[in-house]
């Protein structure tokens, strides 16, 4: 009978949700429930100088916004809690002293300044800084002594001096690491808090979790965890290490150029379904040319084979091009709904019908951020040069424009019941009349009306919006202007 999977997905509470931790999530979340098992959230929150107000919510929001339902937590329980690790703080205690009663860990009494100063040594003599073993060497009664005296100390992975460590990992295949060079990392700090490396271990076996996905960077640390099952005696569970989503070929995601967070892209007016969606194709690929896939569709296929060695590079105009796939695919009711926050502030005038400005843009539009510049004219006509009548293609000038413009103002005056199709049919048959391409006419009805050249729309489009009485006011405005 095969094991029950369980996995793990564990932020520390330092700030956003970094786009990179959110992948992590995401494949971790895939995996469970490609192989039906159970999916644990868990806050790590040892490291209690670097914690952020309010960063705890953010990873709840994040992961209910996604999708990324977990089965055990610190918000809904579960068999195995506490869920967060500062609440568990007397079973890491207990198990640095099981590992010093056991030989693979010892009680360290060094100074911060003795340590500085041997930091400082090493580096002068540029040889690689680690601790020095001092206190490795302490007899029992001197050990004792100390801590009858109540001497502040740390407890300390005690390595092994010769021979090496080996380990698999699911993508970077199998590592090994020569004993000597390993530190003896602090496993219990002095304020009795457990350190990531040390914490993390002893949770992960009691909270009975089989397959581990976080990070690359974590590679060079996993001799010190399975040395740590090894003195435990305990079952190493099945890593898979993850490589990070750079900028580019040099430059990690930053969160100083505002692209780094789920948060950040929501804000820029992307679809959480496209985020999701594109991050999961962020160095894993399910083979294939398909680049569109629902949450349902990428547990069916989920495979940590298809996850790369190398760093992913996020490519922002790709994510765009996704997004604006997703916004096509919703219903014009539900595309509607997303752009209204976009328009406060841009589209006051409640004679606009805010549904025809959507009916145009959903075609023309990648991000959500993308409407407001988009649609600023329909509130004023903004100020233009009357260079923006000339357009090569369409064969128009300001000459020919003022032309178009004084033989438009009566077609539209003329029009008694303002529908769509009245006037494209009445500016069509005076297409016909004057003998002129679409271009010559239908070109200067756009900047007329629009002040812009480019909008989400045509002249046609646009004159319906605004409404007879606006047309006819900003065509009498540029005819002015060509004047």
């Amino acid at each position: 009978m095969n094991k029950e999977v369980r996995t793990r997905f564990a932020p520390s509470p330092t700030g956003y949700m970094h786009i990179g931790n959110l992948r992590t999530a995401l494949y971790t979340y895939l995996l469970t429930r490609s192989k039906g098992g159970k999916f644990i959230l868990r806050i790590e929150d040892t490291d209690q100088e670097r914690l952020v107000e309010g960063a705890t919510d953010v990873i709840y929001r994040t992961m209910k916004d996604t999708g990324l339902i977990h089965d055990e937590g610190p918000d809904i329980g579960g068999d195995y809690g506490p869920y967060i690790q500062s609440e568990r703080r007397n079973i890491y205690k207990e198990y640095a002293e099981k590992l010093v009663e056991l030989g693979h860990a010892y009680y360290c009494f060094c100074s911060k300044e003795r340590l500085d100063d041997l930091r400082e040594k090493q580096e002068a003599a540029k040889v690689p800084t680690k601790y020095d073993g001092l206190c490795s060497r302490l007899t029992k009664e001197e050990v004792q002594a100390k801590l009858d005296a109540g001497e502040p100390y740390v407890i300390r992975q005690k390595m092994p001096k010769y021979g090496k460590t080996t380990f698999k990992d699911e993508v970077f295949g199998e590592i090994s690491v020569e004993n000597v060079i390993l530190d003896d990392n602090v496993l219990l700090k002095a304020d009795g808090l457990p350190t990531y490396n040390f914490a993390n271990v002893i949770d992960d076996h009691l909270m009975n979790v089989t397959h581990i996905i976080r990070g690359s960077e974590y590679l060079s640390s996993t001799p010190k965890y399975n040395l740590l099952y090894e003195a435990f005696g305990w079952e190493i569970p099945t890593y898979i290490h993850v490589s990070p989503v750079m900028r580019d070929a040099q430059k990690k995601l930053s969160k100083r150029d505002g692209d780094a967070s789920y948060e950040d892209f929501i804000k820029k007016g992307y679809l959480k379904e496209a985020i999701v969606n594109y991050i999961a194709l962020l160095g894993w690929s399910p083979g294939g040319d398909r680049e569109k896939y629902t949450i349902d569709e990428l547990i069916e296929i989920f495979d940590v084979k298809g996850i790369s060695k190398s760093p992913a590079i996020f490519d922002e105009n790709k994510l765009a091009w996704l997004n604006g796939e997703y916004i096509r695919e919703l219903s014009p009711e539900a595309f509607h709904e997303k752009a209204l926050p976009w328009y406060k502030g841009v589209i006051e005038n409640p004679a606009i019908d805010l549904k025809e400005v959507s009916a145009l843009l959903q075609k023309r539009c990648e991000k959500l951020s993308d409407i407001s510049e988009q649609v600023d004219f329909f509130d004023a006509l903004p100020e233009y040069d009357i260079e923006m009548y000339t357009h090569k293609k369409m064969k128009t000038n300001p000459e020919n424009s003022l032309v178009s413009l004084e033989n438009i103002l009566p077609v539209i005056e003329g029009i008694e019941d303002w529908t769509f199709d009245n006037l494209h049919d009445a500016l069509m048959e005076l297409v016909a009349k004057m003998e002129v391409k679409n271009g010559i006419v239908l070109w200067p009805l756009r900047v007329a009306v629009s002040g812009k050249a480019f909008t989400p729309g045509g002249g046609v489009e646009i004159a319906y919006i605004l409404g007879k009485e606006e047309t006819i006011k900003r065509i009498k405005t540029g005819i002015e202007k060509l004047k």
